[in-house]
């Protein structure tokens, strides 16, 4: 079933609640957050899960989208790299997810759209079709042209694309920041359970506040 677990009213203290939980793994394993080597990952905030009308709604998800607005500002003004990621699927390239899913998210559905309220003017968008977003898309050849070495996750699905795209980065040899505030799915014992692999053995869990602190302060952050 799925639940609200971030509100607007919540989304502070139960992320904080979330990283206190992880302060072991961050202690250990956590490292420097730098900006001139960042890039920001938005992760499919399309309106095919902002939309309560829609079969896929992820009810927390409309409480991140200040966070990531916030973010996506942030590196825009200091002229870093923002992705949008916008995932489509048509019968030839679904795969397994046309077995897994009921629907698949066409180009044809008003729905899969990025949301309008986030700006995008100055960003890239990746069109991906499986839950990793660097699997056959242009991802990783951005990043690697800009200098890219950090990554900063955000969006939707926290357990889905959120959590594959981080280990696909991990793999790839970027230092991977997985925003807790900044993430959302449909239950929170999925979303906890994804800051609890990747806090293990692949992100560093970061809040929003923590990203911008850095750059607000032009310092390293972690």
């Amino acid at each position: 079933m799925k639940e609200a677990y971030f509100t607007p009213t919540t989304l502070e203290v139960t992320a904080r609640r979330m990283l206190l939980q992880l302060e072991e793994f961050r202690r250990r394993r956590s490292r420097p957050f730098t900006p001139p080597s960042s890039a920001l990952l938005v992760l499919d905030m399309q309106v095919y899960f902002l939309d309560p009308s829609s079969h896929a709604y992820i009810p927390s998800a409309l409480a991140i989208l200040p966070g990531i607005d916030a973010l996506t500002r942030a590196f825009f003004e200091y002229g870093q790299p923002v992705i949008f990621s916008r995932h489509l699927n048509s019968p030839e390239d679904a795969g397994q997810m046309a077995v897994w899913w009921r629907d698949l998210i066409t180009a044809e559905n008003p729905l899969s759209e990025i949301t309008p309220e986030l700006d995008r003017s100055r960003g890239s968008i990746v069109q991906k079709n499986q839950y990793d977003a660097f699997q056959a898309t242009s991802l990783e050849e951005i990043l690697r042209s800009r200098g890219v070495s950090q990554v900063v996750i955000c969006g939707v699905m926290t357990h889905l694309c959120c959590e594959t795209t981080a280990r696909s980065a991990f793999m790839r040899g970027f230092e991977v920041f997985f925003t807790i505030d900044g993430t959302a799915t449909y239950t929170e014992e999925f979303h906890r359970a994804s800051l609890l692999n990747l806090a293990h053995g692949f992100a560093t869990p970061v809040l929003v506040g923590d990203i911008m602190a850095a750059f607000e302060g032009g310092n390293e952050s972690s």
